[in-house]
């Protein structure tokens, strides 16, 4: 792709279309102002882009459907800091933290309503189908993982659910939009949902796992936190699983202990293999993933590739 015609240059155009959704009603214009003043990643966004780059044609509807992509993920966000009561978000104080959590849970929905009117706009019936269903799922991921508070009982495969559901599926459904905005041939479109699928497992992989490192800094969220709320993600589930009984008490006091020391968490974890355990089934996601962007083709596939290197070495 030339620098001219850039996924970078593309994003540009999202954003400047992100901002001009902004009406004047000063609580909403503050809160959504608030929000989108910084970009994050925009991973997602960035998938429909490169997805939808076969047939440049459609101009406009790319860059409308990313800007949808990204209002479908920032109201997931939002909503997550409430449930979370997370003080933080990309570094800076969440909506929830400055304002409240009525503020947190109304902003979302306008957020998510913003979304499917642009949906509508769009016209494109099977793209509201699966973005309709996505959001879905990702309402049932945040639901399944209630189970997962203090529940040292649960499996490996309800696990890899929930990191499908809550982000491998908004992912997946990213690329699939993007490819069938371009009209193009169910090969192409299965294979590039998959490969975006399982780069989104990758990535909340990689999220327990940084959860775990304890960079506050890097971050811009506290460090510690799935731990200390009481969820099992993956370091836990394998260090538990490798425990003898001593180690395994140890842990029961640690999960959901807002006081735990990070040292002590951060060494037993690690002495069990816990973080070892999880990349391993990283590189599980990391290879599916390179699997199905061999079957792309050579400037979509190296796309692809870079988004999947920066999911695995990301410090944040």
């Amino acid at each position: 792709m030339s620098d001219k015609n850039s996924i970078t240059s593309d994003l540009t155009e999202v954003n400047n279309l992100l901002r001009k959704n902004i009406i004047k009603e000063k609580t909403i214009s503050n809160l959504y102002t608030y929000i989108f003043k910084k970009n994050g990643k925009q991973l997602r966004a960035r998938l429909s882009l490169i997805a939808s780059s076969l047939d440049r044609r459609q101009g406009k509807k790319r860059f409308k459907l990313a800007a949808i992509i990204e209002l479908l993920h920032n109201a997931t966000l939002v909503h997550d800091d409430v449930v979370d009561e997370s003080p933080t978000r990309r570094g800076v104080k969440s909506v929830n933290n400055i304002w409240t959590n009525a503020h947190g849970v109304l902003i979302g929905d306008y957020i998510y309503s913003k979304a499917f009117m642009l949906m509508v706009e769009l016209g494109n019936s099977k793209i509201l189908e699966e973005l309709s269903n996505a959001t879905n799922d990702i309402s049932k991921g945040e639901l399944i993982q209630l189970d997962a508070i203090a529940n040292t009982n649960i499996s490996l495969s309800k696990l890899e659910d929930i990191s499908y559901f809550k982000t491998g599926r908004l992912f997946e459904a990213s690329a699939k939009c993007g490819a069938l905005l371009s009209n193009s041939k169910k090969t192409y479109i299965n294979n590039i949902s998959a490969c975006a699928k399982n780069l989104g497992i990758v990535f909340q992989i990689k999220d327990d796992l940084l959860d775990y490192e304890g960079k506050e800094d890097a971050l811009g969220k506290p460090a510690f936190q799935d731990i200390k709320e009481g969820k099992v993600t993956y370091p836990f589930y394998f260090a538990y699983q490798n425990a003898n009984h001593h180690d395994k008490k140890i842990l029961d006091t640690m999960l959901g202990n807002k006081k735990i020391s990070h040292s002590k968490v951060s060494n037993l974890i690690e002495k069990l293999d816990g973080i070892k355990d999880t990349q391993n089934l990283a590189l599980k996601y990391i290879n599916k993933c390179k699997n199905f962007a061999d079957k792309l083709d050579n400037d979509i596939q190296q796309e692809m590739l870079k988004l999947l290197d920066s999911a695995i070495n990301r410090i944040k």
